[in-house]
């Protein structure tokens, strides 16, 4: 659940691309299929202790909701979705929105708009020291034997005679939700509902995202 008071759009990545400007430079954007987003409840501060929208993407087989979730879809009228997310938002904004209404990408984003967008990073499976906390590999010669991406001593002895929980060490990589923060929307295709965002952003093709308005933007060179 979002917790900066501001809608978001859930959506899909599609991949990597690149764009060029009038004078000739490469941007690299990623796209973002942001269609289709549904609202599915409208919570208030009555009823619910807080003010948020409940918004779906994507669809699913029928066979594939559980009764609950089937019935609450049914109650605002839409379609089943592949995930459910909340948006904390303000009250003048949920009031301009009822469940069953479709949130059109231009009503929450604009070109030039800094956004935050968060998905599910690609899964590295069973990883190294080096490759999962970027350490440094030793030097690869000069008496140095079949020690170069090892981690050498984690310095636990007969005192303490444990490891520290948090030990910087071999395990999984990946599959973390990461949050890459301050991207630039570079486009925004209104007819397909695509957003060209500048760099890339977290996960795989075809991964679920979250995109936001960004919550920590930069105040520009010169501003008191």
């Amino acid at each position: 659940m979002s917790l900066s008071n501001s809608l978001g759009l859930l959506g899909r990545k599609v991949g990597m691309m690149r764009l060029f400007t009038d004078d000739g430079d490469a941007i690299p954007v990623t796209v973002v299929d942001v269609s289709n987003n549904r609202v599915t409840q409208v919570k208030s501060q009555e009823n619910d202790g807080y003010v948020a929208l409940q918004v779906t993407f994507g669809s699913r087989k029928a066979s594939r909701v559980t009764k609950p979730v089937a019935g609450h879809l049914a109650k605002a009228g839409v379609e089943a979705g592949e995930i459910i997310q909340e948006f904390r938002v303000t009250a003048d904004t949920a009031a301009q929105y009822q469940a069953g209404a479709n949130v059109p990408v231009t009503a929450v984003f604009a070109v030039g708009q800094k956004v935050d967008v968060q998905g599910t990073t690609i899964g590295k499976g069973f990883a190294g020291t080096i490759k999962r906390h970027h350490f440094g590999s030793q030097r690869a010669s000069h008496g140095n034997s079949r020690s170069h991406n090892v981690p050498g001593s984690i310095s636990m002895a007969q005192d303490p005679g444990r490891v520290f929980p948090g030990k910087r060490m071999s395990g999984h990589l990946g599959v973390d939700l990461v949050t890459t923060q301050n991207l630039d929307v570079i486009r925004i295709d209104e007819a397909r509902q695509l957003l060209l965002i500048k760099g890339a952003v977290p996960g795989s093709k075809g991964g679920f995202v979250t995109v936001r308005p960004a919550i920590k933007v930069k105040a520009s060179k010169g501003a008191n």
